[in-house]
């Protein structure tokens, strides 16, 4: 079944991209677009869809109409792309149920890898996010977010975690999990905010104390 998508932002030319990317892939179907929040209500309402690609910093389009559109479709998944955020809108984004973000700078494998990613209810951040978010611990992000209780941890998570301990490199996971370098470094940033870990030794201790690996099971990639 193809993951259908609606694009929500008022310049013409970034919505023209962003149908002309779907469009482009043959497991995306384009669900229609809007430059305000009155169209992405009726479009939400007309036309269900499965993700929806929203700047939400664009006048007309803020964290509200994310939050009704959700309501109108509680399956919803939801993909900011916008220009750099601050801390205090990355984290009110999340909170209206933002799933993924992305800059605008992102590039193309970015962007679609975010867009499977978020269809499947992960979590995808542009690099630079993920950076930002770890690199200020005294303004953490809101434990509902980047908390590391168990549950948390998803199956593709421990996979991840499980295949550092073992001692693979980041192209070995993703040609393993047949997936993008960048979506598996995403991942492993995400799980080391998660997890309170700085380091490839704090995943390891980490699988080790859950069990996701025996102590004779690893190695340390010295390249």
């Amino acid at each position: 079944m193809k993951i259908r998508i609606a694009i929500a932002g008022q310049q013409y030319l970034v919505r023209e991209g962003l149908r002309a990317l779907v469009s482009s892939e043959a497991d995306f179907a384009f669900a229609g677009e809007a430059d305000g929040a009155e169209m992405l209500r009726q479009l939400s309402v007309a036309s269900p869809f499965d993700v929806l690609i929203i700047d939400h910093l664009q006048a007309g389009l803020g964290l509200q109409s994310i939050r009704a559109a959700i309501m109108i479709n509680p399956a919803l998944k939801i993909l900011a792309i916008t220009q750099r955020p601050g801390r205090k809108e990355l984290t009110a984004a999340l909170d209206a149920g933002v799933c993924s973000y992305l800059l605008t700078e992102c590039d193309r494998e970015e962007i679609l890898d975010a867009i499977r990613a978020t269809a499947q209810g992960e979590q995808f951040f542009c690099g630079k996010i993920v950076n930002e978010v770890m690199a200020s611990p005294d303004e953490a992000m809101p434990d509902t977010e980047f908390s590391c209780d168990g549950v948390r941890i998803s199956a593709r998570e421990v996979e991840i975690i499980r295949l550092v301990a073992e001692g693979l490199t980041n192209k070995e996971i993703a040609d393993r999990l047949c997936l993008s370098a960048h979506t598996v470094t995403t991942h492993r940033k995400n799980i080391m905010n998660k997890l309170g870990v700085n380091n490839t030794a704090g995943l390891v201790l980490f699988a080790i104390r859950n069990n996701i690996v025996t102590p004779n099971h690893f190695l340390f990639n010295t390249n």
